[in-house]
């Protein structure tokens, strides 16, 4: 980037044009930096990308003389831009043609020649039939990995489902009588509070929240009366991990 605006500015300057001038197309100057920026990025993707290359696949960009020879280059460029300038009269003449040299032989080699090589290196039999087995093997893996996540979220809902059955009978008469505290206690009974905490512990012994949760639908299947205010909600709120609705928590409120 500080080449290519290095050798904007020359440009300009030998075209006669003022500072000022110049400041004033720096926000045009802004795509080209936005540009070239973008060809330095693909450059290192490519870079990155050759770290996961594979030997055969890609023999000759894997290559350490080729890798010495992609990293250098604009180091090359700046030696032949240097060369071409040597004997121009003027320091900024010499730096001009360093600059060009480095930018040019980066272009070239980074985001033109290197590209078409590795293309190329795709075409070659050996290549694309170990390219075609690694994809598939890829493939293969990921479709492995895909029907054991499956079965193994078959067997957590088979066991959740085994859980709720053998919980079934013994929370029966937990959610009975838990019916019974939910009337006594919007009738306002006192001394119910404790007993629904007592019996939303033994949910939480039994099987944790997902045996709370299911007692507590169990208990709003045995309700009768819509009208009754889900106190269980309110009084297991920080037993366990069993927090209080949103919903309820907003009714609470605006009472």
């Amino acid at each position: 980037m500080l080449r290519a605006l290095f050798l904007v500015v020359i440009a300009l300057r030998q075209a006669r044009a003022r500072w000022w001038f110049i400041f004033s197309l720096a926000g045009s100057c802004a795509g080209l930096l936005c540009l070239l920026l973008s060809f330095y990025l693909f450059a290192v993707f490519r870079g990155v990308v050759r770290s996961q290359m594979i030997q055969i696949e890609h023999p000759l960009t894997c290559s350490v003389s080729y890798l010495a020879l992609y990293d250098i280059s604009p180091f090359l460029g700046a030696l032949a831009g240097l060369a071409g300038g040597y004997g121009n009269a003027g320091i900024i003449q010499t730096i001009l043609s360093i600059a060009t040299g480095s930018l040019a032989a980066t272009f070239m080699v980074w985001v033109i020649l290197d590209p078409a090589i590795g293309l190329l290196e795709m075409l070659i039999p050996a290549s694309a039939q170990h390219r075609h087995q690694r994809i598939e093997q890829a493939k293969a893996a990921q479709k492995k990995q895909q029907e054991d996540n499956e079965q193994l979220l078959n067997e957590l809902l088979e066991r959740e489902l085994l859980n709720r059955q053998h919980w079934q009978k013994t929370l029966q008469p937990m959610a009975q009588k838990l019916t019974e505290l939910m009337e006594k206690y919007n009738d306002g009974s006192k001394g119910t509070e404790t007993h629904i905490v007592k019996i939303g512990a033994q949910a939480w012994r039994l099987g944790g929240i997902v045996c709370m949760r299911q007692l507590h639908e169990m208990v709003k299947n045995n309700q009768k009366n819509d009208s009754v205010v889900d106190c269980i909600a309110i009084c297991w709120d920080g037993l366990g991990t069993w927090r209080l609705p949103a919903l309820t928590e907003s009714i609470i409120k605006v009472a």
